[in-house]
């Protein structure tokens, strides 16, 4: 029984078991915590990962919730790891349900005039190619399974706020945000939705050099509302909630989870 039939049957929407996610970027940060929570609410979860020893650990961890669990080597910048990725999870699974674009890089904090073209692409290649290749490669199954489905994908509260030294960044998730919304009209009338997540000053293993330099700390923390940074863990029911069919009605939606940091 998949999670939508579960809930048709009067059960917790909330209660993932037989759905199955993906979550790109999904060994470490806020993936890893997404893939944690949406395994212990259910469901089957494939990470899609670079690097093959913490694909492995997160593995390990998220089988302690006692469903199926599949990690993959994957470059999502790269068309045929994606398709190919995407195929071994469908035939280990049997199916698709969500997947979470989550994989990202960050900028080398060079200054806007000394940033090269090589080093705007690098950024762009993953978090707006590997964004549109692993959707589209989600979306072709939903479609193919014509039984909806969920979309989201990672984007940041750098999309709408300026970065300086980011604008390679900055511009990619922006980009991912519109092509969220773009991606939810056209697929709306297939059932499937798509979301965007903008994190704002989350402690990952990317963001932590700057939050914890000490300037960064001084200029920075007073105006977190929350008094602290972000936690991976503050987006697992963010996942679990994307991923239900509770969301049938929520859609092409940009969902800040910043700490009230830019209403302060």
């Amino acid at each position: 029984m998949t999670s939508a039939e579960h809930t048709q049957a009067g059960g917790n929407p909330f209660d993932l078991h037989g759905h199955v996610a993906v979550v790109t970027g999904g060994n470490s940060g806020i993936g890893l915590a997404m893939a944690e929570a949406l395994a212990a609410a259910g469901a089957n979860v494939c990470i899609w990962g670079t690097n093959e020893d913490r694909n492995a650990t997160a593995a390990e961890k998220l089988r302690s919730h006692g469903t199926g669990v599949l990690a993959l080597a994957c470059d999502v910048a790269d068309e045929g790891q994606v398709e190919q990725a995407m195929g071994r999870t469908v035939e280990h699974f049997g199916r698709l349900d969500s997947c979470f674009a989550n994989a990202g890089v960050g900028g080398a904090g060079t200054r806007f005039l000394d940033t090269d073209l090589d080093e705007f692409r690098r950024v762009t290649r993953v978090n707006i190619d590997g964004a549109f290749l692993t959707l589209r490669a989600a979306a072709r199954q939903l479609v193919d399974q014509g039984e909806g489905g969920s979309l989201a994908g990672t984007a940041s509260l750098a999309a709408v706020q300026g970065q300086p030294r980011g604008q390679g960044y900055a511009s990619s998730k922006g980009a991912l945000i519109s092509m969220i919304k773009s991606i939810a009209i056209e697929l709306a009338r297939h059932h499937i939705r798509a979301n965007a997540i903008l994190p704002g000053w989350v402690s990952t293993p990317m963001a932590d050099p700057a939050l914890e330099s000490e300037p960064f700390q001084r200029r920075v923390l007073p105006r977190m509302p929350v008094g602290r940074w972000g936690k991976p863990d503050d987006f697992g029911a963010l996942a679990v909630y994307l991923a239900s069919p509770a969301t049938a009605f929520h859609t092409a939606d940009t969902i800040t989870v910043d700490g009230g940091y830019s209403a302060f």
